[in-house]
This record gives C-alpha cells, sequence and structure tokens, in this order.
C-alpha cells in the first residue's frame, strides 16, 4: 500500500507558477513509476507528466504541457515534484499525483495504468 499527500496548488494568474509536491510514504513508494494527473471539472482525468523510478528516471510528457512543467522526484525525501511555469486558464484542474503498476511503463500517461491516488490540489488560474 503506498500513500500520497498533495500539496503546492493554489490561485494564480496566467503566466504564473506553482510548485506541487506529492509526499509518498508505504512500502517500496520508491520503486513505482510516478505520474501527475489532472481533472477539470465535467472532464476526464488525463495524464499531464511520468517519471520512472529511480535516479534519472525517464519522464514523459502530454503535448499541452510540454515546455512548461517539469516532472521531478527526490528519493530521499520520498517526494514527487510537478513545476509548472507560464500557466494558461486551459490548465484549471484539480491535479492528482499517482503510483503505477505494471502498465504504466507502457501506458505512462494513462490514468488507468495506476494503482494509488492522491487527494488532490487545486489550481485555479485566472486570465
Amino acid at each position: 500500500q503506498v500513500q500520497l499527500v498533495e500539496s503546492g496548488g493554489g490561485s494564480v494568474q496566467a503566466g504564473g507558477s506553482l510548485r506541487l509536491s506529492c509526499a509518498a510514504s508505504g512500502a517500496t513508494s520508491s520503486s513505482y513509476r510516478m505520474g501527475w494527473f489532472r481533472q477539470a471539472p465535467g472532464k476526464g482525468r488525463e495524464g499531464v507528466a511520468s517519471i520512472a523510478s529511480g535516479g534519472g528516471g525517464a519522464t514523459t510528457y502530454a503535448d499541452s504541457v510540454k515546455g512548461r512543467f517539469t516532472i521531478s522526484n527526490d528519493n530521499a525525501k520520498n517526494t514527487l515534484y510537478l513545476q509548472v511555469n507560464s500557466l494558461k486558464p486551459e490548465d484549471t484542474a484539480m491535479y492528482y499525483c499517482a503510483a503505477g503498476g505494471p502498465d504504466s511503463r507502457a501506458f505512462p500517461l494513462a490514468p488507468f495504468a495506476y494503482y494509488y491516488w492522491g487527494q488532490g490540489t487545486q489550481v485555479t488560474v485566472s486570465s
């Protein structure tokens, strides 16, 4: 079992930045591929970014956030981060971190491939 707790969300103006954090705990939490997902009101949950386990893990980004968002992890602190820059109103959503199962290697941005989820942190971007 892995427990995940997100923080760092907030309300910002377009063009602003935030750093989202996800504190992980539980057995072998550092061995999972980790991902960030978001869900806007009335829309499905979509993958934003993913990072493979271990130091220097390979990263994957959704096209909509490439060049603006950066995923990273600090295994010593069991913490996952998402640096979000140049925010746009369409980035407004609840952001979730998740720990993936075996399918997450082939489908790094697919919600179905992730087993454990946090409660989410809200990001609101005003124009």
